[in-house]
């Protein structure tokens, strides 16, 4: 099976309206014609309209960084899937781990914003991880399990190959750690082994991203992994350079 691979920039709480516009300026005609990949920014809300104004018509996506499963509410300081749909974003990342770690999410609640954000026409990208401790535990596989059978368990068997699983080690985030790539291809393998307990035909068509500090020096080697369908890209999509050197390692 032939899998597009996804190069995703996740900006995270970086750069004012003027300041995204700025960097996909700069993006855009260095893209054009990368068409053996599928590229996307995971934009602050502050600056969603703006950045998926400055890209119509271009090969790049806009994703948000977070969604309430509600489509409305009392539900202070939340954004909804209408919300974002209304403004033409693309998709959505879900259960980053910052968003566990630092804001409380927990799988049960991711469990319900999957399917609301594919019901709304969203491409979901779902973001699982161990820590170190459980890691130096013994507790990948536990804890990927875990996560992948929560989050993905409301999702109908006929829409699993839809969604986009990030794998991000959480103690290769922003600490210049990163996986070998034996440790990255067992952890791709895994997930995509949990959702072929489901439907091994799924398995076949979702999309596995490694997430833990890719770099343009260590892309060839993760993205040609068997089971690397890309990259969600954190410090290195800030810039310009180091992004589009990573999009070009993309297997073609």
């Amino acid at each position: 099976m032939s899998r597009t691979p996804l190069i995703a920039g996740n900006w995270k709480m970086n750069g004012t309206i003027a300041e995204s516009e700025d960097r996909v300026a700069s993006l855009l005609p260095r893209i054009a014609t990368a068409e053996h990949v599928d590229v996307a920014v995971c934009v602050p809300f502050t600056a969603l309209q703006a950045v998926v104004d400055s890209t119509r018509g271009s090969r790049l996506e806009v994703f948000a960084q977070n969604m309430h499963h509600e489509p409305s509410g009392a539900f202070t300081g939340e954004i909804s899937a209408p919300m974002l749909t209304e403004i033409d974003v693309h998709g959505v990342v879900l259960g980053h781990s910052e968003r566990r770690q630092l804001f409380g999410e927990t799988d049960k609640v991711l469990q319900l914003k999957v399917p609301a954000a594919m019901d709304a026409g969203l491409t979901v990208i779902l973001c699982v991880g161990e820590t170190e401790d459980e890691r130096e535990n013994g507790d990948t596989e536990r804890r990927l399990r875990h996560q992948v059978q929560e989050g993905l368990e409301k999702v109908p068997v006929e829409r699993l190959g839809e969604v986009v699983v990030a794998y991000e080690p959480i103690w290769a985030i922003g600490t210049g750690q990163t996986a070998t790539a034996e440790q990255a291809q067992d952890a791709l393998a895994f997930v995509r082994a949990l959702v072929a307990d489901r439907s091994k035909e799924a398995a076949e068509h979702v999309r596995v991203l490694y997430g833990g500090s890719m770099k343009p020096d260590n892309a060839a080697e993760l993205l040609a992994l068997p089971d690397c369908d890309g990259g969600l890209i954190g410090g290195a999509s800030l810039d310009v350079e180091q992004f589009v050197a990573i999009i070009d390692a993309a297997p073609r």
